[in-house]
């Protein structure tokens, strides 16, 4: 293949890629649009490496697609840049159309060229400003062949302006060894990626440990001595990425770190994406990547999320688009796509940061896990320093939909944590609205018989009304408790499958006229009150034994729990079921101390936001975090 242009790497910010040979067929969609709806085949599009494919005779290609469209309205909002510069080389014969986007998804021709060079690569190039883009708006190429094969290379979106060149330090912590040795061998797999990775730093903190894992020589060796592993006790991923981030301000002089969570596809490009990003802002940003949908890899579930603050709650970002299967729908013809979309915090799946915001704000706070990333990017922007969801920059990850984490031992640090982001961000006279919403979630838990949840939830507020001084104590205890905690409750009990508990004794029919979803308020009341007297009633015996019915992790459901004595519930990602069984004494003791709990909370929030707001910069300034890991023997 040809070397299309002279052009400095530091000068591409992003490449146009294809899928690797080992990607699933609907991981095509997110590369390449193929256009004819009726022959949508890899024939339209002969992949030949991650940077060069061949449009056979006749065919219409579009790289309006997401990984290769160009965002041009995040580059107009954050960057310095004024035009981008479109370079490839071709070869063949054929046309090659130059397009764009308005907000409302509406295309534009912008330029377009024949091309007749069946015998040599010949370079093409396409300076495109960026001045309509303030609102949204990609960019992107058409390509249609003639009667030869129309080669392309090594095409890219470039910038004649001198960018500086920033090395990356990347970490992920792991305690999912085998998903993270994956990540590690693809991003070893792309030199130019490596070029600007100043060290790969893996806090580990797994049972099984990374260097007894299959593969994990193997990624050693590509990684070579820019790998270091850091073998320490499980300090959950505020613990892990505050040593990250550590080791790169601290121990590196690379001007960026990037974290990741170890349980990702990665899409090796994106590293430098994010990278070109940051060098090209006009103020220093965190750059966050979206996340695809592991299960199935042509969707986009997140585009970019924002934190409610009158309930200290992340929220989809308004107008982003959620759970977009690109297979169904192209880019170019989803108007909904085309607005850019401003976010308040980016999810740590991919995260990158420059030095000088971590210099500035510090270290995450010690939360174990949940809230540490939403909670980061609020302290960030109350120092103007904003964060940007940059599309076309992304990860594949399990979505949050197929986890139980509303649910099991997650849900002590979603609710403590939660009234720390709130304590410190929220405007205090929201307090009533966070304290209502809290009440109504325990309710519900307690109407849908999860009985270990509302333990749980009102552990993490008796922990949150003790105060900020034992956060750091306990990354390393908090977790055991948990765990220890939810062993007294059945419905905390997972089980492979219902065929473990006798048949149902009641029909389905029964669920059926009782999923029904109250709307009006006034049947909301009347079916909570009726779900709650039930539920002060003695059970019937035979459903401590037996289960009423199987109910489907979707149908889970307070107004319809609430009217059974017994039921196995499934989880959400389909691996097992729990039973769950009425024990009006544990409803009305668990009840009884919610209504106790949620009240001192209301009287001791003035008192406790000063408190954490007070201990705000001893708990993420550097100084704390070495003292820990010197504590656990890791530094």
């Amino acid at each position: 293949m040809s070397d299309p242009f002279s052009v400095p790497s530091e000068q591409v910010l992003q490449r146009v890629i294809f899928p690797r040979d080992e990607d699933p067929l609907d991981v095509r969609a997110l590369y390449i649009d193929e256009i004819d709806e009726e022959s949508a085949t890899s024939d339209n599009f002969n992949v030949l490496s991650r940077t060069s494919g061949g449009i056979p005779p006749r065919r219409k290609v579009s790289f309006a697609s997401y990984f290769n469209a160009f965002p041009a309205s995040y580059w107009k909002r954050w960057t310095r840049l004024d035009e981008v510069i479109l370079r490839l080389s071709v070869k063949g014969t054929g046309r090659l159309d130059v397009y764009r986007s308005k907000p409302n998804g509406d295309s534009v021709h912008l330029q377009g060229t024949h091309i007749a060079s069946p015998d040599k690569w010949c370079s093409l190039e396409f300076c495109l400003s960026l001045k309509p883009f303030e609102d949204g708006g990609w960019i992107w190429f058409d390509a249609v062949s003639n009667d030869t094969t129309l080669l392309i290379d090594q095409a890219a979106w470039t910038t004649d302006i001198d960018l500086p060149r920033q090395t990356v330090v990347v970490g992920a912590t792991t305690t999912r060894p085998v998903d993270c040795v994956a990540m590690l061998l693809t991003l070893a797999e792309d030199p130019q990626v490596m070029d600007i990775v100043d060290r790969v730093v893996i806090p580990d903190q797994g049972a099984q440990r990374l260097r007894n894992t299959k593969g994990f020589a193997e990624a050693a060796s590509k990684l070579g001595d820019k790998l270091r592993i850091i073998e320490q006790g499980n300090l959950g991923g505020s613990g892990g990425f505050a040593r990250v981030m550590y080791e790169g301000v601290y121990e590196s002089t690379a001007e960026q770190i990037l974290i990741l969570d170890d349980d990702i596809a990665l899409e090796p490009d994106s590293v430098l994406r994010v990278n070109a990003f940051a060098r090209a802002a006009s103020h220093p940003v965190i750059v966050g990547a979206h996340m695809l949908n592991l299960q199935a890899r042509s969707r986009l579930h997140t585009m970019g999320e924002v934190v409610d603050l009158k309930v200290a709650m992340w929220r989809a970002a308004p107008s982003a688009v959620t759970d977009h299967d690109f297979a169904e729908k192209p880019l170019r013809k989803t108007k909904d796509l085309h607005k850019r979309i401003d976010a308040d915090y980016n999810g740590w799946w991919m995260c990158l940061f420059p030095r000088e915001i971590i210099e500035k704000i510090g270290l995450p706070l010690p939360l174990f896990i949940k809230h540490e990333d939403s909670e980061y990017s609020l302290r960030a922007a109350a120092h103007d320093f904003p964060t940007v969801s940059l599309p076309g920059a992304a990860i594949w990850h399990m979505p949050w939909t197929d986890k139980n984490d509303a649910t099991d031992w997650t849900i002590y640090f979603h609710v403590r944590n939660r009234m720390i982001l709130a304590a410190l961000h929220s405007p205090e006279q929201v307090k009533s609205a966070i304290i209502q919403q809290m009440l109504k979630l325990t309710l519900r838990h307690l109407l849908s018989m999860e009985y270990s949840t509302v333990a749980l939830q009102l552990k993490a507020v008796d922990d949150f009304m003790a105060g900020p001084d034992r956060l750091f104590d306990s990354l390393r205890t908090k977790l055991p408790e948990v765990q220890e905690l939810r062993k007294n409750y059945s419905d905390a009990q997972i089980v492979p499958s219902s065929r473990e508990f006798p048949p149902p004794s009641a029909s389905s029919v029964m669920a059926e006229g009782l999923l029904k979803p109250p709307t009006s308020p006034a049947v909301i009341a009347v079916r909570a009150v009726k779900a709650l007297l039930h539920n002060l009633k003695e059970p019937a015996q035979e459903a401590l034994e037996r289960p009423q019915l199987n109910v489907p992790a979707a149908n889970a459901l307070w107004f319809l729990l609430g009217n059974l004595d017994s039921a196995t519930v499934s989880t959400a990602d389909g691996s097992g079921v729990t039973f769950r069984h009425r024990d009006p004494e544990e409803f009305r003791r668990l009840g009884l101390r919610a209504l106790n709990t949620y009240r001192k909370l209301s009287q001791e929030w003035p008192r406790l936001r000063r408190s954490y707001l007070a201990a705000q910069p001893t708990l993420v300034s550097p100084e704390s975090w070495k003292k820990l890991y010197q504590s656990t023997g890791t530094m």
